[in-house]
C-alpha cells in the first residue's frame, strides 16, 4: 500500500497507540480485546486492515481522548494477508507504534472449541471444520510470523487469557520489554508461543524422591532440592547472562516481549523451580515479569 493511500495524522497531534489483535478463529480474538477494553483501549471489532489508517486519523483528531486503540481484524478481510502487512508497515513508516497481536491453538482445541458453540469455521465451506481450521492457519502463516506477540491459548481458559493479556498491556510498565517465563513438561509439548527454550532435564528429577513427589518446584523443599542440584546454578548464571545480551539486542530492535520457556519431563518440580528463580534474576535486570507454570497440576 502507497504512501498516498495512508492519510496523514493531523499536524502536531500526538498519534495514537495501536495494538492489531488477529490469529486464528476460536483462538480467543474477542477475549484478548475484552481484556484491553477493562483496560481503558478504544476497541474496534472486525475493522478492513485498508481502514486501519483513518480509524487512527480519526483517533489522533480527540487531542489525547483515544491515546490506544486496538482493532480486531478476521481472515474474512479480502485480501487479508498483503492488506494487513502493508498497512502495518505504512502506519510504522509514519512512526505510528503499531504492534500485531496474534492468537492461536492447537486444531484439537479449535475444534472442541467449535463444536461446543456448535458454528462452523468462517472458512469452512462445504468441506469439514478441519478443513477450514487448515485453510485459515495457512492463510496467515506470514502474519503469524511478522507478528510482535504470538500468544498460545491452548491451555488457557478465558480468565488465564485475560490475566495473560493484562500482563503484556496493563499500566505501570517499568521498561519497553516484557518478559513471560512459562514452565513446562516436555510431554506434554513445547509452548509454541515460547522465544527461547530452557531444558532442565538433566537435573537429578524429584519426582523420584518420595517426600518430594507429591510437591512441585514453588516449595521451598523442591526448590532448595533442585537448586542444590550440581549445575543448577551454573545454568542459572550462564542463561543469564545469554538473557542480558538479548535482551539489550530485543531493546535495541523495539520488541516488546519476550517469552521464555524453561522445561522438565512433566513441567512440575525442575522446570517451576527454575522459572521461579528466571523470573527474578529478569526482575533484576528491570523487566517487568509475568510467571506461568503451565503444567502444574496435569499430571
Amino acid at each position: 500500500m502507497g504512501d498516498e493511500h495512508v492519510p496523514n495524522t493531523l499536524s502536531g497531534a500526538l498519534p495514537p497507540e495501536i495494538v492489531i489483535v488477529t490469529g486464528m478463529s476460536g483462538a480467543g480474538r474477542s477475549t484478548a480485546a475484552r481484556a484491553l477494553e477493562d483496560l481503558d483501549w478504544f476497541v474496534v471489532d472486525n475493522l478492513p486492515p485498508g481502514l486501519l489508517p483513518t480509524m487512527i486519523d480519526l483517533a489522533g483528531r480527540t487531542k489525547g481522548a483515544v491515546p490506544k486503540v486496538a482493532a480486531v481484524v478476521d481472515v474474512r478481510s479480502m485480501a487479508f494477508t498483503e492488506d494487513l502487512l502493508s498497512t502495518v508497515e505504512a502506519l510504522r513508516t509514519r512512526g505510528i507504534a503499531a504492534r500485531v497481536v496474534f492468537l492461536e491453538a492447537g486444531d484439537e482445541t479449535l475444534v472442541r472449541r467449535f463444536e461446543g458453540v456448535r458454528r462452523p469455521h468462517p472458512l469452512q465451506g462445504d468441506g469439514r471444520l478441519t478443513d477450514g481450521i487448515a485453510r485459515e492457519r495457512e492463510t496467515l502463516r506470514t502474519v503469524r510470523d511478522e507478528a510482535d506477540l504470538v500468544i498460545d491459548t491452548s491451555q488457557l481458559n478465558v480468565h488465564q487469557l485475560k490475566a495473560k493479556v493484562i500482563g503484556f498491556f496493563g499500566e505501570g510498565e517499568k521498561t519497553h520489554l516484557r518478559a513471560n517465563v512459562v514452565s513446562f513438561g516436555f510431554k506434554h509439548g513445547l509452548p509454541v508461543d515460547a522465544d527461547l527454550v530452557v531444558d532442565c532435564r538433566f537435573l537429578p528429577n524429584p519426582h523420584w524422591v518420595p517426600e518430594l513427589r507429591p510437591m512441585n518446584g514453588r516449595d521451598a523443599a523442591v526448590r532448595d532440592y533442585v537448586l542444590a542440584q550440581k549445575g543448577a546454578k551454573e545454568l542459572l548464571d550462564a542463561y543469564t547472562e545469554v538473557l542480558r545480551l538479548l535482551i539489550d539486542g530485543y531493546q535495541r530492535e523495539g520488541k516488546h516481549y519476550l517469552t521464555l520457556a524453561v522445561g522438565c519431563t512433566g513441567g512440575k518440580h525442575r522446570s517451576v523451580a527454575m522459572s521461579e528463580q528466571f523470573g527474578e534474576r529478569l526482575r533484576d535486570e528491570g523487566l517487568d515479569v509475568h510467571v506461568v507454570h503451565r503444567d502444574v497440576g496435569r499430571e
